[in-house]
């Protein structure tokens, strides 16, 4: 023994009987594939689709989420979507700090799941690693939701209500899901299936996104009418660190590198690329050609539509997904939304209603339908369960995965509506109008990219100007700034 490495001797309080090298190996390394999607992912991502006077802001609301929900996931939020059981859909909120905490064994408390007549079905979740592993991977998910929630508010929210709205609707709105659905709450026991956020993650920061951009209001006229890209290559490179990333999204919602992870994997890609296959072809029969744009959105609904039921569904059920998640939002997206009153008049700058909200509800939906029972028998605590597709109790399952979608979508409306009436007390929601004339150099002190020189920004005093920056002022703010035109993303 004395010739081993440290590392892999059996009998060191660092390796006790219950540690799983490969399993919590695996769990980091899902969890640091989710937390690349949000950093530097979604902060590329978000910096390059926008027009580029947003190129700042939009990549520091990104970048300041994810770090803003460390610290609150650490201090408080963990244990309110993990922990013991407060309420049917909430936990007790505790710290996470410690190390007698942190490297005891992971435990989900509220996951033991019983029978009506007090008989245990499942036992309690605990996964052969350390507690530190499981909040480290569970504070990835919370990060990207809201994060994914700021595309729905980019190019105007005030930055300090954007600081203010984070840590309150981490608390208040996603541990509810997390714990309802995951966490041990009344969803997760009465059977509902989110695999792995379609609901918790997808959904809710659909309509959260949606709900926080009708209270913000819109961007100034110009910025609704033509908001382009301002770096295309850039915008290919955060969608592949997204793409790539799911890997550990999905599979490592298992909690375990267990063979239900490998069909997640693969379930995921899958679905992706055929959503981006059919949006794109769907962009080339109605638009006369492909669209970059529009691919990433075609992959994008394909990721969130498998996530609640990615190790669930065969092979070929990921297939009609990809099928369904690259045609019915496209729809609501490039049709619907164009003849929606209500949808016109909210200005969801990326549609995240349509990427996220549509396609996480689709997914949820289809995994009613088409969960199959011998992967169900792998992973869920409730025993039988099955999609309608293969009879038996499927029916019910699929008015389950109904009834828990609209749980999800009457909380977060509501807890949304009211955290943001709460900050607009002390905080205006909306940039004022000069500050979302400029953009970055008005809000940060910072632009994008240096245009004039050597890192000079422009400045009309020593480049010229075709007219006085004073005129363009005036005649911006002559524009109608009180209604929202269309959907953002144009082909």
């Amino acid at each position: 023994m004395a010739d081993v490495s440290t590392a892999y001797q059996q009998s060191l309080p660092s390796v006790p009987p219950w540690l799983n090298k490969g399993d919590n190996a695996w769990q980091l390394t899902a969890a640091t594939l989710v937390a690349l999607q949000s950093m530097p992912g979604l902060v590329i991502l978000y910096g390059s689709i926008v027009k580029k006077k947003w190129a700042v802001n939009s990549a520091f609301m990104a970048l300041y989420a994810f770090a803003a929900v460390l610290i609150c996931w650490l201090l408080l939020c963990y244990r309110m979507a993990f922990g013991d059981k407060l309420l049917p859909f909430w936990g007790k909120g505790a710290p996470a700090l410690s190390q007698k905490f942190l490297l005891q064994q992971a435990v989900l408390p509220e996951s033991a799941h019983f029978r009506e007549d007090g008989t245990e079905e499942s036992a309690m979740n605990k996964p052969f690693y350390p507690m530190a592993s499981l909040v480290y991977f569970q504070f990835t998910f919370a990060a990207i939701t809201l994060i994914l929630l700021a595309g729905s508010v980019l190019g105007r929210m005030n930055i300090k209500a954007w600081m203010a709205f984070v840590p309150l609707w981490l608390i208040f709105s996603y541990t509810v899901g997390a714990f309802s659905l995951w966490g041990g709450g009344f969803l997760y026991h009465w059977g509902v299936i989110d695999f792995s956020g379609g609901y918790v993650i997808h959904l809710s920061s659909g309509i959260a996104g949606f709900t926080a951009a009708y209270w913000v209001g819109p961007r100034v006229k110009s910025d609704r009418e033509r908001f382009p890209p301002n770096n295309v290559l850039l915008m290919l490179a955060g969608a592949g660190l997204l793409w790539m990333g799911w890997s550990g999204f999905n599979g490592g919602a298992p909690y375990a590198a267990n063979i239900d992870a490998s069909i997640a994997v693969l379930n995921t890609n899958i679905c992706a690329a055929t959503s981006l296959l059919v949006w794109t072809t769907l962009d080339v029969i109605f638009f006369r050609k492909p669209s970059v744009i529009g691919a990433i959105q075609g992959m994008m609904t394909g990721l969130v539509c498998i996530t609640p039921g990615a190790g669930v569904v065969q092979p070929w059920a990921a297939i009609v997904m990809g099928i369904l998640s690259g045609s019915i939002p496209w729809f609501t997206m490039m049709i619907l939304h164009k003849k929606s009153t209500l949808l016109q008049q909210v200005d969801d700058t990326l549609g995240v209603f349509h990427t996220h909200a549509v396609a996480g509800l689709l997914g949820g939906v289809l995994t009613g339908l088409l969960a199959e029972p011998v992967l169900c028998e792998l992973v869920l605590p409730v025993k039988g369960s099955r999609g309608a597709f293969y009879g038996g109790s499927g029916g019910v399952q699929f008015l389950k995965q109904l009834i828990g979608a609209l749980f999800v979508i009457g909380w977060n409306l509501v807890s949304t509506t009211i955290i943001l009436l709460v900050i607009k007390v002390v905080i205006p929601l909306r940039m004022p109008d000069d500050q979302l004339l400029i953009g970055d150099d008005a809000v940060h002190g910072e632009e994008a990219y240096a245009l004039w020189g050597d890192g000079e920004k422009y400045d009309p005093t020593k480049h010229g100007s075709l007219y006085s920056e004073q005129t363009r002022v005036t005649n911006e703010q002559q524009y109608d700034h009180t209604r929202a035109v269309g959907v953002t993303i144009h082909m």
